[in-house]
């Protein structure tokens, strides 16, 4: 199975299923001599782990990591780092019935169709959340490559269920201390009610994340076919549930004219305004990288459901299991995770540019 496998210089691959015995990954070419800890992937870790918050799962796991490799005496040998953490709460039997049905707005019938048949219905499998472990724990390393050049990653939730906050309470360097990740201190309160409206209805729901990465310096990405914003929207949008990315302003810059929506420069390398969210021909500005994502509602909902059999013949469905009812906020570190590895990588590729 292609596909499993992120990054050029700082490449991740991602292994195991929800229901099996674990997951874990390795990361390549991390440079060597960076202090790295089984402690410093967990704290990470923990901020994603399922029974966390009012939508989690009811699922528990300790998520407890193994550094496998790579590491010697609290620093990174640049050899392949690898990681692992057991699956410890798997009740497959929940699934059952799943082995001949399709859940609507799920990737069942679609990995169904790709490997002929043949698919691991227990929890989604290669499908579910589980898989994103591998992608947070490489991402801790990221962080610590970014670290070194003192560029810092910020990730919050801006909208879930349809209640935004407003932008002029944005607080993403704050949000990691709030309920749902939340970008705003008045936004959990609200959301609260939204929640336990969506629970008593048995349906779940989606929203949006932003993600800010700050002192980023200028020349990071590769044109044509590998700018930094395609990348980083291949970073986002491999994560499970996400359906939209936008750069700066995004969708709202095909409203304005080009001389509303440009950055006059200023002397300095400075910028008047940030509304290409700190990239220009895909290649970053020395601003900071404004990303919006767009989070699908969870597609297990506790309401009965029409769809088909692996016979094509009509069934109506009721899913049971233990599933998020959003995917926010567990999905935010993920999404920090990844901005970091695409950033990480594009750092060591421009190294390469460094005159000798």
């Amino acid at each position: 199975m292609s596909g499993n496998s992120f990054g050029r210089l700082l490449r991740l691959t991602s292994f195991g299923e929800s229901h099996g015995p674990g997951v874990g990954g390795v990361l390549d070419g991390c440079p060597s001599g960076i202090e790295l800890s089984r402690a410093d992937i967990q704290a990470d870790l923990d901020l994603r782990k399922p029974s966390l918050g009012s939508t989690s799962t009811k699922r528990k796991e300790s998520d407890k990591v193994r550094l496998l490799s790579g590491v010697f005496r609290g620093l990174t040998t640049g050899m392949p780092i690898a990681f692992y953490v057991v699956n410890e709460d798997q009740r497959s039997r929940d699934y059952g019935e799943l082995a001949e049905v399709f859940r609507p707005g799920h990737a069942d019938w679609t990995y169904f169709q790709k490997f002929n048949g043949i698919r691991d219905y227990r929890g989604g499998g290669r499908a579910s959340g589980r898989e994103t472990i591998a992608r947070v724990a490489a991402g801790t390393i990221a962080k610590k490559i970014l670290q070194r050049h003192k560029i810092v990653i910020f990730a919050g939730c801006m909208e879930l269920g349809g209640i935004p906050i407003s932008p002029d309470e944005t607080d993403l360097a704050g949000a990691v201390t709030r309920p749902y990740f939340a970008a705003s201190s008045t936004a959990p309160a609200m959301w609260d009610a939204r929640v336990e409206e969506a629970r008593a209805a048995g349906d779940t729901l989606g929203g949006i994340v932003a993600i800010m990465a700050g002192n980023v310096p200028a020349g990071l990405g590769e044109p044509v076919f590998d700018k930094l914003e395609a990348v980083l929207a291949h970073a986002v949008m491999s994560v499970g549930a996400v359906k939209g990315v936008e750069v700066g302003n995004g969708f709202a810059s095909a409203q304005l004219t080009g001389a509303q929506n440009n950055d006059p420069l200023l002397p300095g390398g400075k910028f008047a305004s940030n509304r290409a969210g700190g990239i220009l021909g895909g290649i970053s500005s020395g601003q900071d990288i404004v990303l919006r994502v767009a989070v699908k509602p969870i597609a297990s909902i506790a309401r009965k459901q029409h769809t088909v059999d692996k016979q094509d013949r009509p069934r109506e469905i009721l899913i049971g299991g233990r599933h998020d009812l959003s995917a926010i906020p567990r999905i935010i570190p993920v999404l920090s995770a990844m901005t970091a590895l695409a950033l990480a990588d594009a750092l060591l590729l421009q190294k390469r540019m460094d005159p000798c």
